[in-house]
């Protein structure tokens, strides 16, 4: 049971992130706006904020590792 509540909890901060990945490349996002219960669209930002936190997490690591490279165009 917690393996499962672990794998959809991370499942969960993927989707997130891509999300956020999505927000930054193109400028699309989900319409938070369009939800007409408050609660829910609170819960709906502090899940995307979580992407957002989780991508700029992940692009400091990845700048601070000798793994990872920036390509100059």
């Amino acid at each position: 049971m917690w393996g499962r509540l672990i794998h959809l909890s991370a499942d969960a901060v993927l989707v997130s992130a891509l999300l956020a990945g999505i927000k930054r490349n193109t400028g699309l996002s989900p319409a938070v706006s369009n939800i007409e219960n408050e609660d829910i669209r609170n819960y709906v930002t502090k899940y995307l904020n979580v992407g957002e936190w989780m991508l700029d997490n992940t692009v400091v690591f990845m700048n601070n590792s000798p793994y990872f490279t920036r390509k100059n165009e």
